[in-house]
């Protein structure tokens, strides 16, 4: 499989994720929006009117949300450069589309990830093998996408994701807080390397200055969390997406 682009590029995509997802009024999204409804914001250039000023407008969900490449898969190649504006009868197969294709992705995103780690090369054979199955399955047509079973397909990749992440932490020997709710805890300073903040709820908790080398924050939800002077030398799994939703800068 030749590399597969797995980070968003709004330029070659028709606005799937302005359109297609609905969201309600709250300190994520500033408005009220149903599913297949175009976004106010959203240009006729099929770019956002308010992309550098969306964290101020209160649409801080926009900011944090990452197709994984997934919406320019599905403009330019499973519908072949069509739109649904120029052609409204796709609409509704390219809205359902975009969260299976983006699922996908975000697996293979991460499985890419685990391939990088030397100390996982074990299970380097089966990640690839891994890879070239999710990334078939989301070349498929939208009927075969409507039809994909994303959660049966994430079972046999967790465990091989895990096992990476294991062989990658081995030598530090970090606290295991998989799934732990962690929502506002003071770990200021802390010595969290190797940890596992696996499916770990971390909202608003205090990380700054810790060590967090290698540790792994698959699934982690990390909005509000202060990283600020944090150590995230060789963290694990770690998206672009959580990083936007943590507090990273300022005073």
């Amino acid at each position: 499989m030749s590399e597969r682009e797995l980070h968003a590029d709004c330029s070659r995509c028709a606005a799937l994720c302005c359109v297609a997802p609905a969201f309600a009024k709250s300190s994520d999204f500033a408005i009220n929006k149903a599913a297949g409804t175009p976004c106010r914001n959203l240009g006729g250039d099929f770019g956002c009117t308010i992309h550098e000023r969306l964290d101020a407008s209160g649409f801080h969900g926009c900011v944090v949300f990452d197709c994984f490449g997934a919406g320019q898969r599905l403009t330019q190649e499973t519908f072949g450069g069509r739109t649904w504006r120029d052609e409204p009868a796709i609409a509704g197969d390219m809205f359902a589309s975009l969260p299976v294709v983006r699922q996908l992705h975000e697996l293979m995103w991460l499985i890419t990830e685990a391939l990088k780690l030397d100390e996982a090369r074990p299970v380097h054979r089966k990640l690839r093998d891994s890879l070239d199955r999710i990334d078939h399955l989301a070349a498929g047509s939208p009927a075969e996408l409507k039809a994909l079973d994303v959660d049966a397909h994430r079972r046999r990749v967790n465990p091989l994701l895990q096992r990476a992440s294991q062989l990658a932490r081995a030598s530090y020997r970090g606290p295991d807080h998989r799934g732990a709710q962690l929502i506002g805890r003071r770990m200021r300073g802390a010595d969290l390397r190797g940890a596992s903040f696996r499916g770990a709820l971390l909202i608003g908790a205090d990380l700054r200055d810790a060590d967090l080398r290698r540790a792994d924050f698959t699934g982690a939800d990390l909005r509000g969390t202060d990283l600020r002077g944090a150590d995230l030398t060789g963290v694990l799994f770690l998206t672009e997406s959580q990083r936007r939703a943590a507090v990273t800068s300022g005073t």
